[in-house]
């Protein structure tokens, strides 16, 4: 599978888990378009699951050069597996970009999000994500935790629903405020919302924001050797 050489002959098509949630869904069409605007090009949402258009098919239907750019927050088992073997059924040059996170640019956005939601500089934080029991995934975890403590200028820990990291009811304190490590609401977001009760301030999810897709067009560029990674 060949590569574009240059960002400005692809389409660039991005690629989010997908949610039951409509609203969920919502989000990862208006950072594509973000995206797009701010490349000059057509751009494309697909999912991995549960919403259409699935990857797979976005793959085997391209007709022109394309980048995919990964609207998740870690690697795991979608980015070793799901999104390459989707990539694979292109017929056309495809370049593949690494994920969003873990990236300071994400941990800007949820300094952003804490402020927000009301919460106080310097006050203690839990980062709650979705969790994963894949070992990269874990550190990328870890890595967004160190991120956000930077950005934060304060104490930051680390929770998760599912894999190896300690669970929120665990690690959240009352008075603590609570950033989730999510893009989108669907059933993690209540979920961190459910589990993160003592919590003082519980900040939204990420979210469509400007920097989130300025982080995707500069994924893509990368990726089809425009530039270098943000970091």
């Amino acid at each position: 599978m060949d590569q574009p050489d240059s960002p400005s002959t692809h389409q660039l098509v991005t690629v989010a888990h997908g949610t039951r949630h409509a609203p969920g869904n919502e989000v990862a069409r208006e950072l594509t378009a973000l995206a797009g605007d701010l490349m000059g090009v057509p751009a494309t949402t697909a999912y991995v699951e549960l919403c259409e258009p699935l990857l797979t098919d976005v793959m085997e239907a391209a007709t022109e050069p394309s980048v995919v750019v990964p609207l998740l927050l870690s690697t795991g088992f979608h980015m070793s597996t799901d999104i390459p073997n989707a990539v694979d059924r292109a017929s056309v040059p495809v370049a593949l970009a690494p994920a969003l996170g873990p990236d300071p640019m994400l941990a800007r956005v949820q300094v952003v999000r804490l402020l927000l939601a009301g919460a106080r500089p310097g006050q203690d934080v839990v980062m709650v994500a979705a969790g994963s029991r894949d070992r990269a995934a874990v550190a990328d975890l870890e890595q967004a935790r160190d991120h956000l403590a930077a950005a934060w200028a304060g104490s930051v820990r680390v929770a998760a629903l599912a894999g190896p990291l300690p669970r929120p009811v665990d690690v959240v304190r009352p008075g603590d405020a609570v950033s989730p490590y999510l893009l989108a609401e669907g059933f993690f977001a209540g979920r961190v919302r459910d589990e993160c009760y003592a919590a003082g301030v519980v900040a939204p999810v990420l979210g469509p924001h400007p920097l989130i897709a300025e982080l995707v067009a500069e994924r893509a560029r990368a990726a089809v050797g425009g530039a270098a990674p943000v970091s």
